[in-house]
């Protein structure tokens, strides 16, 4: 077929490969280092690079690239820069599952060889997701793509923890954390997730050391009992004042501890006695601090019992439970056993229960950093909330931040630069020489030194991330072009885990907030309106829609579904078909473009007429009337894509496509599109439908970029093949606001017209009017201006209307209402003659007929609202659905009998 005109049928799968891949060849989407144009910068939130792209990547990276073709066209010297994060934990168990299948333990290959199969690993299969972003028709700068792990990131990364820990700011000390026996690391508070559970609630008697006689306290992890050091009672507790300072005796180890006082204790839970494991609880361990109690730690790192556990060492965690109750039993200490649902905290990552346990790890002290952050956003307002409301939760956490566990007991990630003397002195450094050459000064030069076998957390390499990728600490040209960023694009869930952290290390490091603006989005719900997760099993695939409808029918789909900046969306879903109805509306709206541009420009007679300008001058009404609706939707989609409202601008852009263009100004200007048409008219309706076009064209081309590329290439150089002499559509203007096209007073008149034809239309097709018939009609206004506006126009109401015999009066004899159908649009009657189109017997007996039928229905409606029985049982949405049914009931009764009252001319 000729690439000079569009096919009959849109095929989405070829158009998107081919222009995704012109794009990405011809260096479209590459930023410049330097330019005279002012920056607009979006870095992708990184995914894992063990993923595969699911409904949330999909949504995410649509919004970001919106945005950045948006700015991309209106002249902005774009980036948007690409990436994936390293994923410790995630990469760290697929590799561990390879080796225990070969037979095999890390500990075997050892660490050098473990990183090689981990960096092979992320040769052949850490892409996987970066090619599937792609086919979402991103429009990244992949020349810049990074990796958290590649060379400069990784001196980034050691710059910043060398500064950190020069200047105070990172120390290392024994502390309770978070640990993931299942992956033997620490956790941080926010790599968990709290789940509610159905567990017990286990009463033991704790003896008083002088035999008097016992105290009563209560827990949920009995296995802890054998840490525990203390019992604390509130000092204001009147029942155990006496005993403040006295001992009990722990059951099966059989070691005296003190009865403590202190206000943490709740008077109220249980029995107001509380066992005191400072090793193995947060709160314990505060009051551990408290009152000088010794620590004694009784887990492994793999969760068993260690020697501190007695009789119950090498026993599994949840296996020490069970035999330690039994023995507690077997001595009559079990006071009583209750059910009780309580929040038990999931190493996100292990998906298994995690344990406070003391450990030597590296921390970040939290508060110098963050009162930088705090401060620019309570005093500048900066970064900018977008929808407002989450600036709150971000203050909120910034001020509830606790010192920040860093290391990792992984051998996938960023070795800390840490190296230890014999005598355990430490070196931090940025290189293994540095930290001799520290260490010779101390010791001379026969010192040896051991490197600290931890990793950083993933989330300190992330917290970098906007300013890392940019070359910091080196002020290299894109450091000082693009940073600040402009926009971060992120979920609501990950304000503590990234937003902050970001905020509180750029600050530091640069002085400045890493981005101005925070677009917090939704989530993509499933069909039920359920989030997606893994353990719901309830995902769906957008590689699946895209290969059924088309990458840009998923993407309008998404973004048409936003209601609000911040706002969740649902996703119809069949699981069954893999269909979808949102998408394939979408779909459909991507089809209706194709073919009403195929109309177009089948309609335009040469080259010259598809490139020529408009000329204003010989505009007529329903051209001017276009071009106003098209510079307001134009005020109002820019208007709405700078305030992120990118929902409503899809829907802006819908209804004048749709609306105004296709169903209104189409059918308005056909009968100048013939040959026998006078040829000024004509090719004045020609150009302004290519103008018109190509403006939506480019309006839309953000939220559906194969398709419009397609069809401007076709409009605008005759071909559909891309070449490198011809400027793509990606990097043409946006709309420009042309306020000289708006007019108030015309759109108002066309509004008129408008619903005028409308009502005819209707009031045909009540009476069965066969299309092909012409019919006589009358528009009475008492309004001389409306009456002037009808006039106007009246060619377009005999064309759309099928209209032979119009009259605009402003009053009307009653002989004419005989005979006729009549209907009201404002303030203005139309009456439609019968007369020989109609055999107005016939319709009024079934007007009749239907009026019988409806009157029935009304009175059973009625006879049950009226039943206080039905009223009284009946669910109250199923009453309200009644009334809400004899309400539109009786209104289609008073029409029918106005109806029947004006045929029958009474």
């Amino acid at each position: 077929m000729s690439t000079t005109e569009l096919p009959k049928q849109y095929n989405p799968l070829e158009s998107e490969a081919k222009w995704q891949k012109y794009w990405e060849e011809s260096g479209v989407f590459v930023a410049e280092s330097q330019s005279d144009k002012d920056p607009y910068c979006i870095m992708i939130p990184p995914p894992n690079v063990t993923g595969s792209l699911h409904m949330g990547h999909a949504f995410q990276e649509v919004l970001i690239d919106i945005l950045i073709r948006y700015h991309r066209m209106r002249g902005f010297n774009t980036l948007w820069l690409p990436g994936t994060d390293h994923a410790s934990i995630a990469v760290q168990t697929i590799l561990d599952k390879q080796i225990k299948a070969e037979g095999k333990t890390n500990q075997e290959i050892g660490r050098e060889k473990f990183l090689e199969r981990a960096w092979q690993w992320k040769a052949e299969s850490g892409g996987t997701i970066v090619s599937q972003l792609r086919r979402l028709g991103v429009s990244a700068d992949w020349t810049r793509e990074r990796f958290t792990m590649d060379e400069g990131l990784s001196n980034s990364v050691t710059e910043a923890f060398v500064k950190l820990y020069e200047a105070g700011l990172i120390y290392r000390g024994e502390y309770l954390v978070n640990w993931c026996p299942e992956s033997q690391s620490a956790v941080s508070d926010l790599e968990v997730d709290n789940k509610e559970v159905k567990g017990h609630l286990w009463n033991f008697r704790y003896p008083l050391a002088d035999g008097s006689g016992h105290l009563v306290v209560a827990t949920t992890r009995p296995e802890t009992m054998l840490g525990d050091t203390a019992v604390a009672v509130n000092p204001d507790d009147d029942r155990y004042k006496h005993l403040i300072g006295k001992t009990v005796m722990l059951p099966i180890m059989n070691r005296e501890i003190p009865i403590i006082s202190d206000r943490y204790v709740d008077k109220a839970f249980g029995s107001g006695c509380v066992k005191v494991t400072p090793a193995h609880d947060p709160n314990d361990f505060e009051m551990g601090q408290r009152h000088s109690l010794p620590l004694i730690n009784i887990l492994n790192k793999d969760g068993s019992i260690n020697a501190n556990g007695g009789e119950f060492e090498g026993q599994d965690r949840f296996v020490a439970r069970k035999n330690i109750v039994k023995k507690l039993d077997e001595l009559g200490l079990v006071e009583k056993i209750e059910d009780y649902a309580h929040t038990v905290p999931y190493s996100e990552r292990g998906k298994v229960p995690v344990e406070p346990l003391l450990s030597i790890q590296w921390f970040v002290k939290i508060k110098p950093l963050s009162d930088f952050a705090l401060e620019q956003f309570d005093k500048q307002n900066s970064p900018t909330f977008v929808p407002d409301r989450w600036g709150k939760v971000y203050r909120d956490w910034l001020i509830r931040l606790k010192d920040w566990c860093i290391s990792r007991q992984l051998w996938w990630g960023h070795q800390i630069p840490a190296w230890y003397a014999p005598d355990g002195s430490i070196f931090v450094a940025r290189t293994e020489e540095e930290a001799y050459t520290q260490a010779k000064a101390k010791f001379g030069e026969e010192v040896t030194l051991e490197r600290d076998p931890d990793v950083l957390d993933t989330w300190f390499s992330s917290g970098l991330w906007p300013f890392s990728t940019l070359g910091w600490p080196e002020e290299t040209q894109d450091f000082q072009t693009f940073y600040p960023t402009s926009v971060l694009v992120t979920g609501f869930d990950i304000i503590f885990f990234w937003v902050a952290r970001m905020t509180m290390m750029a600050g530091y490091f640069t002085g400045k907030m890493p981005f101005n603006t925070v677009y917090i989005h939704g989530l993509v719900r499933d069909e039920n309106n359920q989030k997606m997760s893994k353990s719901k099993n309830n995902g769906i695939d957008p590689l699946v829609l895209i290969n059924k409808y088309g990458t840009d029918a998923l993407r309008y789909s998404l973004v048409k579904e936003v209601t609000g900046a911040g706002q969740d969306i649902r996703l119809d879903y069949n699981r069954k078909t893999d269909e979808s109805t949102t998408v394939e509306t979408a779909r459909n709206f991507a089809n209706k473009l194709w073919n009403a541009s195929r109309f177009v420009m089948m309609n335009l007679t040469s080259i010259e007429t598809r490139t020529a300008s408009l000329d204003t001058e010989k505009l007529e009404l329903a051209d001017r009337w276009i071009l106003s609706r098209y510079a307001q939707t134009v005020l109002q989609v820019r208007e709405q894509l700078d305030s992120y409202s990118l929902g409503e601008a899809t829907r802006s852009i819908y209804e004048f496509f749709w609306g105004d263009f296709c169903d209104w100004y189409i059918e308005l200007v056909k009968s100048r599109l013939q040959e026998s048409a006078d040829p000024t008219s004509r090719e004045t309706v020609q150009q302004n439908l290519r103008f018109v076009l190509d403006g939506i064209l480019r309006l839309l081309h953000p939220f559906l970029p194969h398709v419009t590329e397609e069809i401007w290439q076709l409009l605008t150089y005759g071909t559909r093949e891309p070449s490198s002499d011809r400027p793509v559509l990606a990097i043409q203007p946006y709309p420009e606001i042309d306020t000289s096209y708006i007019n108030e007073e015309l759109e108002e008149q066309f509004n008129l017209l408008i619903g005028t034809i409308r009502t005819i239309r209707n009031l045909r097709a009540e009476a069965e009017i066969k299309p092909s018939a012409k019919v006589s009609a009358i528009l009475q206004s008492d309004s001389d201006r409306e009456r002037s506006l009808l006039q106007a126009g009246q060619s377009y109401i005999l064309d759309l209307a099928r209209v032979e015999d119009l009259a605009v009066v402003a009053s009307v004899d009653a002989s004419a209402t005989e005979q006729a159908i009549a209907g009201v649009v404002g303030t203005i009657q139309v009456i439609v003659s019968l007369v020989g189109v109609v055999d107005i017997g016939q319709l009024i007996s079934k007007l009749e007929r239907t009026l019988t039928k409806l009157e029935g229905a009304i009175a059973s409606t009625q006879g049950r609202l009226s039943n206080e029985g039905y009223l009284k049982k009946a669910p109250p949405d199923v009453v309200a659905t009644a009334r809400a049914e004899l309400e539109e009931s009786l209104k289609q009764q008073e029409i029918l009998k106005a109806r029947l009252a004006q045929l029958q001319g009474k």
